[in-house]
């Protein structure tokens, strides 16, 4: 089978600014850093060198402090921003070598955008707002306004239609403007700083909605933040960059796992580990694993050589069933431990956060098991393999 090919894949991506650029791109390539050439030249380096994948339906957020050129990147995929050197595709489509009116039909069909502000018409109605796309398309008044208004109930905006946006709460503004990209229909949603400007709890909200849009739109959004916390909440891959350069790239429980420098390391020192560690990355192999065919005097003595506080019991085909300790299997003699397994509940995916796994073990439960989409056994966690996994990511010894 062939591998499917990215939606976008962007190569050597660099931009310099100012009128000697020409001059100052060979000495960029030459090894020459970003200060040392503005005093050459006078010249800014906005981006080095930048690659990076998106695959079909993927959230990709590219991250980084104030100056670190992320907002230059994003501009440079749709030529908002002309890039020096480097080229983006779109498909098989190399952006940077369509003339004007191929590019301008490239932005109106394939790319929606939405801003930190939200650039709303004040004096058109939220309807309006969100036609004036389709409307600069040329496309019908009837055909427009039934895709404005999908768009609006997509994002919870239905009723509000006929509002203009001094009406409308800053989360709702930025909702209609969300709605005004959707109208397009496009393929892939650049999105810049685009919830920034909103109060705290909004945001909070705008975010998990755009997952939620994502999980049932299937678009591919490259998404430019200055926040991590943001960037774990999104879930997607992140890109971090520094200086106009891509520093890392990966999960966020990459960066735990193994940053690439101490930069990487100041950036995600702060960051909660049960809430980006899976249960997957911090489990261990069960001690005690026992068919669901097995009596229980035999599970009993496996269990007792095991140290584990329960046996985890399985089906033939490995699937989890359950646990049961050893004052149930006591007594039990020739009982199938079938019939004796319980707590069905005892367990996490394997690509849930230690959060859930947390929450499961202060049920009580000395260990639970980690499974995969079907159910089947993929390891256990306990609380000391909590412990483990947080002096890990920490670098913290373990004793």
């Amino acid at each position: 089978m062939t591998e499917k090919r990215p939606r976008i894949r962007v190569r050597g991506l660099t931009k310099i600014f100012g009128d000697d650029a020409g001059k100052a791109l060979p000495l960029l390539q030459g090894g020459l850093g970003r200060e040392a050439i503005f005093k050459q030249t006078g010249a800014v380096v906005g981006l080095h060198d930048v690659s990076f994948d998106i695959a079909e339906g993927e959230i990709l957020v590219v991250m980084g402090l104030s100056g670190s050129g992320k907002s230059t990147c994003l501009r440079c995929i749709n030529r908002l921003v002309e890039p020096t050197a480097g080229s983006v595709l779109l498909d098989d489509t190399d952006l940077t070598k369509l003339s004007e009116s191929e590019l301008m039909a490239v932005r109106r069909t394939r790319f929606g955008m939405v801003f930190q502000q939200f650039a709303l018409f004040p004096h058109r109605t939220i309807l309006r707002n969100v036609e004036y796309g389709l409307e600069v398309q040329g496309v019908a008044p009837t055909l427009r306004r039934e895709r404005a208004m999908a768009a609006l109930e997509t994002v919870g905006l239905k009723g509000w239609e006929a509002h203009l946006p001094s009406q409308l709460s800053g989360g709702m503004q930025q909702r209609a403007g969300l709605a005004r990209a959707l109208a397009l229909e496009p393929d892939v949603l650049l999105m810049d700083e685009a919830f920034s400007a909103l109060d705290p709890l909004i945001r909070r909200d705008m975010q998990q909605e755009l997952v939620a849009l994502q999980k049932r739109l299937k678009k591919t959004i490259v998404f430019v933040s200055h926040d991590l916390d943001e960037a774990i909440a999104l879930g997607g891959r992140i890109v971090l960059m520094k200086d106009g350069a891509v520093v890392q790239q990966g999960y966020a429980s990459d960066f735990l796992a193994n940053p690439a420098d101490d930069y990487v390391r100041r950036f995600v020192e702060h960051i909660d580990v049960l809430g980006v560690v899976t249960a997957g990355a911090a489990m261990r192999a069960p001690a005690c694993v026992v068919p669901w065919h097995v009596p229980a005097a035999e599970a009993l003595v496996r269990l007792e050589q095991s140290g584990d506080p329960a046996a985890t019991v399985v089906c033939q085909d490995g699937l989890f069933q359950g646990t049961v300790d050893a004052g149930v299997l006591r007594g039990a003699g020739a009982t199938e431990i079938r019939l004796l397994a319980s707590d069905r509940d005892a367990c996490v995916s394997d690509t849930a956060t230690l959060n859930d796994a947390v929450s499961r073990l202060a049920a009580g439960r000395g260990e639970i098991a980690v499974i995969g989409a079907g159910r089947e056994l993929r390891g256990v966690i306990s609380n000391t393999d909590l412990v483990a996994a947080l002096a890990r990511r920490r670098g913290e010894p373990m004793h």
